[in-house]
This record gives C-alpha cells, structure tokens and sequence, in this order.
C-alpha cells in the first residue's frame, strides 16, 4: 500500500518453496518438497526456523481464519520420489514413483514455532490442495480424480465427491489443482480439464460448472466478501466470476464469469483477491494488478493496471574500465568480457564485432544457500558475492591470455 520496495529471503538449494501462508498474524511459513516447513525471519529476510513435517514432500499449505492451526498435505514416506514435471504445453504433469498413500496434519501455531497436532483420516491418494471452512470445523482437500471433506474435531472423511467423467470410453485422471471453502457450504474446485467448478458438498451434489479453458486451471482465489472470484490458466490467461442476481431484484444468485485476461504468457500458478483489485503470477515472472474499476473511487496510480518483472534486484554488474560483465545465477557467477567494433554509429544501430564476447571466468558457490547479491569492482579485479550467511571476495589477476583468482 505504500510501494515500499520489494525485500528478498535468499533461497536455498534444499528447500523448494511450493506452499505460503500467513498465520497468527504476521508470521509467514513456507513449505516444500524437502519435507520441511519452515517460518521466516521477516525483519532479517532469513529462515528463523525449520521443522521436520514427518510424511515425506509437502503439496500444500493452509491456515484456518484464526490462524491458529496450520493444514499440511504430504506424499507418504513410503512414497519414493516426487517430482512435478512440465510438459511441452507447460501444463503441469505430476508423476511418483512407489504408492500413492498421502496424508494431512495439523500443526498448532504457538509462540516461538509451530507444534505436531495429529494426523486426519488418511486415504489413498495424493492430496494436492487444502482450504479451511471459515469457521474452521472442516477442510476441503482435493485431489485425483476427488475431493474429501474433513472434520477437525474427529479427523474423519465426511464426504468423498467425484469431479472426473469419462471422454471417448477412456478414462483419463482429473487433478483439482486449488480448492475454496465458502462460508456458505459451497466448495469450489479448479481442475486439469480447465473446468471452475461449484458443489454443495454435504449433499455431493453438483451446482454449477464452468469450462473456461481447453487446459489446467492452476489456480483460484476467493474475495473476503465470497462474491467474487479470480482463476489463472496454464495458458497464461486470469478470469474473474462474480455472484450476481439472475435478474434486476431477484435474491436467486448465479456465478457468472468475465472476459479473459490475457497478462502473462505461461502457467498462471497464483493469484489472490484484495479488496480493490485482482492479483497474478507465474512462470513468466511477472505480478500483475489488475484493479477492480467499480471499487476505485478516483483514479490515480491505485487505479492502473500495474505490472512488476521479477526479480527486482540486479543480477548483473559491470566494471566500465575493465569492460567487464559479471552475471549472477543462484550457485554461481560467470564473469565476461565485452566484445568490441572498429565502426561507428548511432545508439541502438547493430555494428559488427572485430573480437567477440570472451567468457573468462566462472564462480562456483559452496554450499547449499543461493547467492543473495554480487557485484565486480569498476577496474576488474575484485569480485565479490554474498549469501545469507557468509561474504566471498576474490582478487582477479590477468596476465596475458591466462587468468587467476585468490579468494
């Protein structure tokens, strides 16, 4: 709200980050395929500490409204290797070797950390998404092929809800890739065959059904008010559903969907709803804001579609003397030497290079954690670079058509 500029927590090469949420307040946890979740340090940009999930890689996340319980899926132990995959569509594939065993835990949200609760009721099948009801009795998992509804208070499946059908007398699986729990009862389900879906769950009946896409909807999130709703697609696209009355004074209300929103370019794997504004990102790396017309009350900057490419930090520096690039990548560096032209020009014309590009030297980091920042000193000979917890300088020496470097 007050475009303060963005921070960065370094990433590690150990810990994916697949899951966010926020609890108690201002506490941000993250989690991934390490099997760990862990809470960060916002004020220092660190990981203030880490805590073993015990069931193998984490898929999602959730905290109920209070944020006082955290909800975790996690493939089995017992359940081998892990991966999600892209294909050449850039729809996400999921594949796993061993069984399909996942469960759910509860983590108690305490000062200093988080705390083992128990385990819900464990069913065959990965569970790929969670949502908590609001008033936080129940959660909604989905799934292959399903979605479950769990009750908090005895960890039993309530109800299990078939979302897949059949094409051509060949089955083919149907991943719920997000799902919302609506205060009203209703669960909402987006899935691989590019279908927004509404179900009265304690029925397990079908309400409404939307196919807003011929690939995966990855993602969906609902506005504070539940008369509101954003998806994003594999195919870079974000649609808005509103509740609205079928006609002028009725009180029957249908979901009814927008235009698409063509932002981004890739897989749309995230998106949040605020009071003024529908927000998106992705493969492409960009966040995007589109804001809500009919909520701004003047225009103004608040009023503008923004668009933010990541990453906001420089990741190159350049020693002008020396005519010198240095590239920053998560675990290394890779120092360049420019090339050079005996034409002239104007700026921006294209000349022809007399030497090319020379690649001199590259830096391997040690260690798990990703490089935070790096810079190359403006005569050449001094490259430094820094991760979370440690400095690196090293002297560059160049004799003739050799190089050498101290650390």
């Amino acid at each position: 709200a007050n475009r303060c500029p963005s921070q960065v927590i370094p990433g590690h090469e150990a810990r994916s980050v697949e899951a966010l949420c926020w609890a108690a307040g201002e506490r941000l946890f993250g989690a991934g395929f390490s099997g760990e979740i862990m809470e960060y340090d916002l004020a220092g940009l660190r990981m203030a500490r880490c805590v073993d999930g015990g069931g193998g890689p984490i898929w999602s996340m959730a905290a109920n409204s209070s944020g006082t319980q955290l909800a975790v899926s996690m493939a089995s132990t017992r359940a081998g290797v892990l991966s999600q995959s892209w294909s050449t569509g850039l729809t996400p594939v999921l594949s796993q070797i061993g069984c399909e065993d996942g469960s759910v835990k509860l983590f108690q949200v305490v000062p200093g950390g988080i705390q083992f609760e128990r385990n819900l009721d464990r069913r065959k099948g990965r569970i790929l998404c969670l949502s908590w009801h609001p008033s936080g009795t129940h959660i909604a998992a989905g799934s292959i092929d399903v979605f479950r509804v769990f009750d908090v208070c005895s960890g039993q499946t309530m109800k299990r809800i078939m979302v897949n059908y059949y094409v051509q007398k060949v089955k083919r699986e149907c991943i719920v890739w997000s799902i919302a729990f609506l205060s009203s009862g209703t669960v909402v389900t987006s899935d691989s065959f590019g279908r927004v879906q509404f179900w009265d769950w304690e029925r397990g009946t079908l309400q409404e059904s939307h196919t807003v896409s011929t690939s995966a909807v990855l993602s969906l999130a609902v506005s504070e008010k539940e008369d509101s709703i954003v998806v994003g697609t594999s195919t870079g696209a974000t649609y808005q559903f509103q509740l609205l009355p079928v006609k002028m004074g009725s009180l029957e209300k249908r979901w009814v969907r927008t235009k698409p929103f063509q932002h981004h370019t890739h897989d749309v794997r995230a998106v949040a709803h605020s009071s003024t504004a529908l927000i998106s990102g992705g493969l492409d790396a960009q966040l995007v804001i589109r804001p809500l017309m009919e909520k701004m009350q003047k225009k103004g900057y608040d009023a503008a579609l923004r668009k933010f490419t990541f990453p906001h930090r420089r990741l190159v520096s350049c020693a002008r003397k020396a005519r010198l690039l240095l590239f920053q990548f998560s675990q290394h560096l890779e120092l360049w030497r420019l090339g050079s032209t005996e034409e002239t020009g104007k700026d921006g014309q294209v000349l022809p290079l007399c030497r090319m590009p020379e690649h001199l030297l590259q830096l391997k980091s040690k260690g798990p954690e990703h490089i935070y920042c790096s810079c190359v000193s403006p005569c050449g000979s001094w490259v430094a670079y820094s991760t979370a917890s440690r400095f690196h300088l090293y002297r560059v020496q160049y004799e003739s058509n050799s190089i050498s470097v101290k650390k």
